[in-house]
Formats: C-alpha cells, sequence, structure tokens
C-alpha cells in the first residue's frame, strides 16, 4: 500500500474514531486495526476493518426508516428523530446513498480508497 494511502486512511481512521456517532463496534476494529499497521497483521487486520465498516455505514434509506420509526423517536427523541428523517430526505434527493454523520462520512472515505488497502 502507497503511503500517501495508508496516511490517508489513518487520518480518516482517528476521525471516525473521534464521532460521536461512531458505533463501539468500528471503534475497536479502527484500533485493531491502527494496532496492526506495519505488523504481519496488517493485512488480515485490513480486510477485518473493511468488513467492519462495510457493515457499519448507514444507508440513507434505512435511516430514513430508522428515523421515521417508533424505536428512532425513542433513539433520538420526536422532534430530533422528525428533523434526522426531514434532513435524510433531503440528501437522498440531492443523490446521497448513505448517512452524512461525522462517522459515516468518514467510512464512505475510507471504503473509496478499499481497492487501494486490500
Amino acid at each position: 500500500m502507497k503511503k500517501e494511502t495508508l496516511d490517508y486512511v489513518i487520518e480518516k481512521t482517528h476521525v471516525l474514531m473521534n464521532a460521536a456517532s461512531c458505533s463501539s463496534e468500528a471503534k475497536a476494529a479502527a484500533q485493531s486495526w491502527l494496532d496492526a499497521v506495519g505488523t504481519a497483521n496488517e493485512a488480515a487486520e485490513t480486510k477485518k476493518y473493511i468488513a467492519e465498516l462495510e457493515a457499519d455505514i448507514m444507508p440513507i434509506n434505512n435511516l430514513i426508516g430508522f428515523a421515521d420509526s417508533e424505536a428512532g423517536v425513542k433513539c433520538f427523541g420526536a422532534e430530533l428523530a422528525k428533523n434526522i428523517a426531514a434532513h435524510a430526505r433531503e440528501i437522498k434527493a440531492a443523490g446521497a446513498g448513505y448517512c452524512d454523520c461525522p462517522a459515516c462520512t468518514a467510512v464512505a472515505e475510507i471504503l473509496a480508497r478499499k481497492t487501494e488497502l486490500l
């Protein structure tokens, strides 16, 4: 892997880990990957990291469905859930395929370099 790609993904991984919206599973996978960089385990951890990121990124339709659901209202509160659903519909109409929260944005940026990582 090119140093430029590695540096970029390391930077975006730190952004991901610092995002309030980052899941504990993604955070753990990110840390495991960072710990493996430059070791014999790097390739295996990279595959695990990519798999976790692909599982965690929130497709826009799933976000809309969740925000509009009873579970979304319980999670976010009625007003915030309504606002999240409206925002998600706006970005979907503009062409977004995924949530644009800080964690999903970082994941999308990392996954854009997936072929360079593997």
